[in-house]
This record gives structure tokens, C-alpha cells and sequence, in this order.
């Protein structure tokens, strides 16, 4: 019994610390945005460092391209990106797929914004967004009719962020609604003026 009681007193040592860790990489409103690096769907990379401080940037993370609620959700921002880029936002979707995917899911949607991909999840786990890493395969359809099969990285939640210019986390939602997404991000950059 004291055996028992000593294991579970170590692993309460142990793991506590990184439990700990986790809970802290969870953003909130009012923390300083991570600064992140990834490839653009042009093979480029991005630095937010490039951006934050310049224009607010807006990062929403999304399972797959090509698929029901991230197309919606992506051509919702494709259709408002005029009013966005009026005041001042910048917007890029990150995903598990590779940068050839979200070229082909770019030229598809007509989409008029950055896609990133973050195959390993890296910077989802720098926001605190789930992401259930290994490779899995999307067999979607494009515009054309033309069946596609997508492999991507790993697949992240749909999580939405605003940085403002300060470089501060100034909105989130971690339970996104895919079709209302663009016009919530907007009456939350309203606000901050």
C-alpha cells in the first residue's frame, strides 16, 4: 500500500508541473500574441513579426481545405476581405495541409488572403488550439468537379484570433461558428477603434 501511495505522490510530482505548462500555453484576451513562422501557399514563409505592429492580424485555424464548414468559412472571409482590409486587418487561415494544398484550395475558392500551412502544428501549439497530429486524407471534390485527394499533416480546431497592433490577443473564439466567422471578426475589429 505505501507503494502504491509513494507512485502516486511521484506522478502527481511529475506530471503536475507539465499540466501546469499546458494551461498556460492557452491564451486569453489581453495576452501577448506568440510570434510564429510558417510556409505561405506560395512556398514563401510568413513572419507575423512582419505584420503585427503594421496592421491588425487576424488567425483562424481550420481542419482541412476543400472541405463543407472551412470552405464556407474561408470564402466568408474572401467575401468580406474589402471591409477588412479597410481597417487595417490582415487575415491568414492556418491548417494542417501542405502549402500545395492551400494552392489549390486558394485558386478553387478564388480566395484574396494567406493560407499557412502547419503540418506538424507548431503554431497551434503556440495558441493553445488543439491539433490532433498524423497524416490523414481528404478525398474532396474542387469547383470543376475534379475528385481530389488531399493529404495533410494533422488537423487543428477551428479557433479564431485578433491581434491587435500592440501585438495583443484583442479577440477569440474557440467554438467558431465556420459561416458566421468573417462578420464576427469584423464587429470585433470595429471595436477596437
Amino acid at each position: 500500500m505505501k507503494h502504491l501511495i509513494a507512485t502516486a505522490c511521484l506522478a502527481v510530482l511529475v506530471f503536475a508541473p507539465a499540466l501546469r505548462a499546458e494551461e498556460k500555453k492557452a491564451l486569453k484576451v489581453g495576452d501577448t500574441a506568440p510570434t510564429f513562422e510558417a510556409t505561405d501557399d506560395q512556398g514563401k514563409a510568413f513572419k507575423s513579426a512582419d505584420v503585427v505592429g503594421k496592421k491588425v492580424l487576424v488567425v483562424y485555424f481550420y481542419p482541412a481545405d476543400l472541405t463543407g464548414g472551412c470552405t464556407k468559412q474561408a470564402c466568408g472571409f474572401r467575401d468580406n476581405m474589402s471591409a477588412l482590409t479597410e481597417k487595417g486587418v490582415e487575415v491568414v487561415g492556418v491548417s494542417g495541409d501542405s502549402a500545395e494544398n492551400h494552392k489549390i484550395f486558394k485558386k478553387d475558392r478564388n480566395l484574396n488572403f494567406t493560407l499557412l500551412a502547419d503540418e506538424k502544428g507548431e503554431v497551434a501549439k503556440l495558441f493553445g488550439v488543439p491539433f490532433t497530429a498524423g497524416p490523414t486524407v481528404a478525398k474532396v471534390t474542387d469547383t470543376a468537379g475534379n475528385k481530389l485527394e488531399l493529404t495533410r499533416g494533422g488537423t487543428a480546431k477551428r479557433w479564431t484570433f485578433v491581434i491587435d497592433k500592440s501585438g495583443k490577443i484583442a479577440y477569440k473564439d474557440d467554438k467558431v461558428n465556420a459561416t458566421e466567422d468573417a462578420k464576427k471578426i469584423l464587429e470585433a475589429v470595429e471595436k477596437l477603434k
